[in-house]
């Protein structure tokens, strides 16, 4: 008597679509390692984004292991929080469609576009910063790669 053994795919999109409501993200080009960056984030915009090793993002390519970091700011007696992703070790990229970028900034707030534009233009002023633009999750195919 032979066994079926079946494959079950993780439907993802339940997950998906409740991460990503009410927020919007900022693609960012600067050569700064996370540690500085975060720093200049910090000091400019007088927030506190922290890094916590658990939250690393683990990425299983070929055979080697890969870890993205991610920095948290939680706004205090709020739900509101910035999650601020860094998209590449050495060469592999935890978004493959984003090569570009360097970081990306995921807000989710009250009036996460309207606080997405604002974010954005002020990253457009600081001297380490080469670009900042608002990005439409819609767009990425490895949306799932951000899920913490």
């Amino acid at each position: 008597m032979a066994k079926t053994i079946t494959k079950t795919l993780l439907d993802m999109s339940a997950a998906q679509e409740k991460f990503f409501t009410d927020v919007a993200l900022i693609g960012i080009v600067s050569a700064l390692p996370g540690y500085h960056f975060c720093w200049l984030l910090n000091k400019h915009f007088e927030i506190s984004f922290r890094r916590d090793p658990d939250q690393n993002i683990p990425m299983q390519k070929k055979d080697n292991q890969y870890y993205f970091p991610i920095y948290q700011h939680i706004f205090q007696n709020s739900s509101h929080k910035y999650l601020l992703y860094k998209l590449k070790n050495g060469n592999e990229t935890l978004l493959p469609e984003t090569k570009q970028l360097d970081y990306l900034w995921l807000i989710q707030t009250a009036n996460p576009e309207e606080d997405a534009c604002l974010l954005a233009n002020e990253l457009k002023n600081i001297p380490d910063i080469q670009l900042s633009q608002i990005i439409d999750p819609d767009q990425l195919k490895s949306l799932n790669n951000l899920i913490v």
